[in-house]
């Protein structure tokens, strides 16, 4: 009888249409900073779309991914890495869809320091570890 308000949390569903438009939205403003980039890391899983995107409008050839897992169906929990990368990052991009509470971006920014981060939209708690990012969304979302 009702929904308990506890547990609601606010939906903002995204369609490939429209994660495509902010994903190339995303690469404009890369491709305004004119950096040579040596490729793109994709955060899996979330990132690998995106990434395909910037890759394609930037025409990067060079793609590999870090595959972290910090989600389970009920809440955030702490980041497991399942694929390093061991390099500096010096001249490449960080890909993600979503940075949210931060915990995947510190374990990926501590793996690749010099790396840019961008994600195509960003929660409150976890824009100040990204270096460039689309469109705001609420933390409750």
């Amino acid at each position: 009888m009702g929904r308990n308000m506890e547990r609601y949390k606010r939906s903002y569903p995204i369609s490939w249409d429209q994660l495509h438009r902010d994903a190339k939205a995303l690469s404009w403003r890369l491709h305004d900073i004119e950096r040579p980039w040596k490729g793109i890391v994709a955060i899996t899983r979330g990132g690998m779309v995106p990434a395909a995107v910037i890759a394609r409008e930037l025409g990067i050839h060079y793609i590999d991914t870090v595959c972290i897992t910090a989600y389970d169906w009920k809440n955030q929990g702490e980041a497991k890495v399942l694929k390093n990368i061991d390099d500096s990052g010096e001249g490449f991009l960080i890909i993600d869809d979503l940075v949210d509470t931060g915990s995947t971006a510190r374990v990926v920014r501590k793996m690749l320091p010099n790396a840019y981060f961008a994600t195509v939209y960003a929660k409150p708690a976890g824009k100040p570890l990204v270096d460039a990012y689309v469109t705001e969304v609420s933390q409750d979302t």
